[in-house]
Formats: structure tokens, C-alpha cells, sequence
């Protein structure tokens, strides 16, 4: 017999879960975070959790949100169990369950009623995790997409919106002809300064219909970049049944994670913030570096093992990371062209990040999956992995690694394995992919010619050159054999 999961339930946890270390009665919202996926139970969910285990700042629980059609399930799926979650910490040597208690109410998934629990003045951040694509980013320009056929409404329709920012300017819009303080917007993506990509969104939207409340959102809402970071793989029916069989709950919605965390912030909270500071986070002045190390190293490192591990035929990132031949790739690729592009942090090494890194790939109890990396890369490229391409490019460094990354993607995108097995589509212009994919076997200008992906990037003649070599050797040569050459070089 298991434990239904639910507010009941947290006097009789099996004695291998921990639960609420407070009185959840005590708690009342301070935070809104639109996008309550696994990530954010796993991360800024547990750092809220411990402090409210201390005893401090019981007014910042958390108020969920969303606005698509998959946040109604699972805002279904929390009610149901009190808004509790089970975080299941994949560590090799043993794994914890912990039954976190700081959600205390999950928004109607519904624009009416998400700007209207934006206003309330108790709500004084509103946080995020939309996903890197979700920020209407222009591949071409790096700017704002003003064409997007959701912006072009919401631009359109300021008082009935669609997207989390137009909904997010409207309760801006109430809050201040109420005359209460606008909260802060704080951005947990996997963006290079997020918090200004969020601004940039939140205030180019605005300027489309009402330039003067632009400038008004400019000069008057914060917008704090931040690092976030915590390998947290999706829950699949393994991970329902590991919490009920290991730990004997039924959670229609556990998350399970690595146990490892980072957040490090900028500290710029006009109406206050908790002491998080008090549970490992860490408040800067400066996040721009430690998003770059995380973004290049981490991000650019899952993206560098996974289209080698799949064309290779490993489906667990664990699995591909027992593959010497991608683990001297990827120590090669980051130690040569992908830490040069960063600028050093006082008390920080990249060698030790970088083992750091390569360990938490490898932890077989986390059981991350090649297609998960793999997914979306139209979107993850252009953030985790061409920017660096681009400084390598303009400051004549090395990048031959990074090219090959490149081409690593261009021939996952051809659509088939080293031993001929289909990949199944996992992009939102996957067609258009392949056929670019395909066509660069002859003229490999065809794929970085994707301006969507690319922008003027895949015009720099070295760039074309670099890429044309590698390429050519992954058809001609293979995976295994061309990243070899790259490794064995000197």
C-alpha cells in the first residue's frame, strides 16, 4: 500500500520522507511563477522550502501560474495533492525523497485570472521559467520578435492577452493605476542575462501599443539577471513508480533530480526579496560571468555529447558518458575553445567546474536521456553554442571544436543514426532541418545558410570553411574517427 500524497498525508510520511519542517498555515504568497515545471519544483521550490524550515520569511510562498494547455493538467495534478511535490535527489550513493510544501495555490489557467492575482499587492516578484525559445527571441537580429503572430495580438489586444507578457504588462498596467509598487520580474531561463532578455520582451511588447507605459515598465520595474542550474530530467511513469515503490507515496507529478544546485543573483529587489542566501543561493553584482560559465560549459557541453551519443546509439547521457571516445571530445572541445571565451571569476576554477560538470553528466541515477538533449536545437543552438562560435570567430581564436559541434548537429539533423536507424523529429522546424541537413552533404553553405538558426553568422567564410572540413569527415569518416582527429590534435 502506498500514501496518497496530501496535505493528510504530511502527519504519516514514511520515515524515509521528510516533509515540511513549518506550518504551512503560516505561509501567504509573495512569489507568482509562471511555468511550474519539474525545474522550478526542483529548484527554486526547495531553496523557499529550507528557508521556510529555518523560520524565515513565511511571506514568500509561492503562487503557481501558467498559460498554455499543458499548465491545466498539471495545475489538475497539484490540486489534487495540495499543491505538494515529491523531489526525489538522484546521488549514486543514495537517494532522498523530501516532500516540499512551498506552492500554496496554483492560478486558474486563465488570462482574467492570472493578471488579476498579479496585482495583488502581496505578489512582489513574478518569476519565470517559459523555456530559452519562449522569450520571442529574432535568430536574425538577437532582438525582439515583433512579427510574432502572438506579439502581433497581444500588440493588437493589450487588454486581452495571450502571452505571459502581455499578461504580465496588463497586471503591470492595474498595479499602477492602483497605486501599488510594480513588482520585480525575475527571469530563471537558461538565457544569457536573462533578466535583460525578459526587460527587453516585457518593454518591447509594451512599446508596440503604448510607448509611454514603456518607458514607464523601464524606469520603474527590475528586472534581475540570474544563474540558475539543476540537471532535472522529465518525470516519466520510472519516476511515479520509484516514489511509490522506494518511498511508498502516489505523486501523480514527483520530480527527480540530480542533487546538485547553483543559483546565483543579481541583487536587485525594489520590494523586497527572502534571505536566500540563508539556504546556498548567492547574490552578486555581477551574474553575467557565472551565467556564461554555466551556459557554455554546462549547456554547451550537454549539446556537444548529444549529437555524438545519439549518432552513436546511446540513448542515457550516463551511457554516452561511458563512451571514452565523447568524454575526451568534450574535454577537449571545453578546455580548448569554449573556457577561452570567458572571462575569469575571482575564486573560481574552470578546470574544476569543468570535472564538476563531466561528473554530474555522468551519474547513472539521474538517468538523463540523449533525446532530451537533443531536443529543440534550433532554439538551444543559437544560445548555448553559437555565441561562443561567434566570439572565437571575431577574436581569432580556435574554433574548429565548436565548428564541428556544429556539423554534429547538422548531421543528427539528416535524420538517421550511424547504423541507419530514423531519429524521430524533436524540433519545431525539424523538416525544414533535414532538408537543409541532407543538401549540405553537397553544399554545406545549405545549412548555415538557415538564417532562423544561423543569422549572419553563416556567412563568415571561416566559419563556412571550418564547418565544410568537418562535415565532409563526419560523412566520409564517421562520428568516432573525426572526433578522434579533432581530440588527437595538437
Amino acid at each position: 500500500m502506498t500514501l496518497p500524497l496530501n496535505a493528510k498525508a504530511l502527519a504519516a510520511l514514511p520515515t524515509n520522507v521528510s516533509g515540511p519542517a513549518y506550518d504551512r498555515a503560516s505561509l501567504s504568497p509573495g512569489f507568482l511563477h509562471i511555468g511550474v515545471g519539474n525545474f522550478h519544483r526542483a529548484h527554486m521550490a526547495i531553496y523557499l522550502d529550507r528557508l521556510f524550515a529555518l523560520g524565515q520569511d513565511h511571506d514568500w510562498a509561492i503562487v503557481g501560474a501558467g498559460v498554455r494547455a499543458t499548465d491545466t493538467a498539471m495545475r489538475d495534478r497539484l490540486a489534487a495533492q495540495d499543491w505538494l511535490t515529491t523531489v526525489v535527489e538522484l546521488d549514486p550513493s543514495g537517494l532522498t525523497a523530501r516532500v516540499t510544501g512551498s506552492m500554496i495555490d496554483f492560478v486558474p489557467v486563465d488570462p482574467a485570472a492570472l493578471i488579476t492575482a498579479m496585482s495583488d499587492p502581496a505578489i512582489r516578484i513574478v518569476s519565470l521559467t517559459v523555456t530559452e525559445g519562449g522569450y520571442f527571441i529574432d535568430a536574425l537580429t538577437d532582438g525582439f520578435d515583433t512579427k510574432h503572430t502572438e506579439i502581433v495580438h497581444d500588440a493588437a489586444h493589450p487588454d486581452a492577452p495571450r502571452t505571459a507578457f502581455g499578461m504580465i504588462l496588463a497586471a503591470l498596467r492595474a498595479r499602477r493605476a492602483a497605486g501599488t509598487p510594480p513588482f520585480t520580474v525575475m527571469s530563471c531561463d537558461n538565457l544569457p542575462e536573462n533578466g535583460h532578455v525578459a526587460q527587453r520582451t516585457i518593454t518591447g511588447l509594451a512599446r508596440l501599443s503604448d510607448p509611454a507605459f514603456a518607458d514607464w515598465v523601464a524606469a520603474n520595474v527590475a528586472f534581475p539577471n540570474s544563474m540558475v542550474d539543476c540537471i532535472t530530467p522529465a518525470t516519466s511513469d520510472r519516476e511515479r513508480k520509484m516514489v511509490a515503490d522506494r518511498f511508498g507515496l502516489t505523486d501523480a507529478a514527483p520530480v527527480a533530480c540530480e542533487p546538485f544546485r547553483q543559483w546565483v543573483l543579481e541583487d536587485n529587489f525594489p520590494q523586497g526579496r527572502p534571505a536566500l542566501e540563508k539556504v546556498g543561493a548567492e547574490f552578486v553584482t555581477d551574474v553575467a560571468k557565472y551565467e556564461l560559465m554555466k551556459l557554455r560549459i554546462l549547456n554547451g557541453g550537454h549539446a556537444a555529447i548529444a549529437y555524438p551519443g545519439a549518432l552513436l546509439g546511446h540513448h542515457f547521457v550516463h551511457d554516452a558518458m561511458a563512451d571514452p571516445r565523447i568524454v575526451a571530445w568534450l574535454d577537449a572541445l571545453t578546455q580548448r575553445e569554449i573556457v577561452p571565451t570567458l572571462t575569469p571569476i575571482p575564486g573560481v576554477s574552470y578546470d574544476t567546474y569543468r570535472e564538476k560538470i563531466a561528473e554530474r553528466f555522468s551519474n547513472p541515477e539521474v538517468c538523463d536521456t540523449i533525446p532530451r538533449l537533443c531536443l529543440d536545437g534550433s532554439n538551444r543552438q543559437p544560445k548555448f553554442i553559437l555565441p561562443a562560435l561567434r566570439q572565437a570567430l571575431a577574436e581569432n581564436r580556435p574554433h574548429s571544436g565548436l565548428a564541428l559541434e556544429v556539423a554534429l548537429w547538422c548531421r543528427y539533423c539528416a535524420g538517421t543514426t550511424e547504423a541507419g536507424e530514423a531519429i524521430p523529429p524533436n524540433d519545431d522546424h525539424a523538416a525544414e532541418l533535414k532538408t537543409r541537413a541532407l543538401a549540405a552533404k553537397d553544399d554545406p553553405a545549405a545549412f548555415l545558410s538557415y538564417t532562423r538558426v544561423f543569422g549572419d553568422l553563416g556567412q563568415d567564410p571561416d566559419l563556412r570553411a571550418a564547418f565544410g572540413i568537418q562535415l565532409k569527415s563526419l560523412w566520409t569518416s564517421g562520428v568516432a574517427a573525426t572526433m578522434a582527429a579533432y581530440t588527437a590534435a595538437a
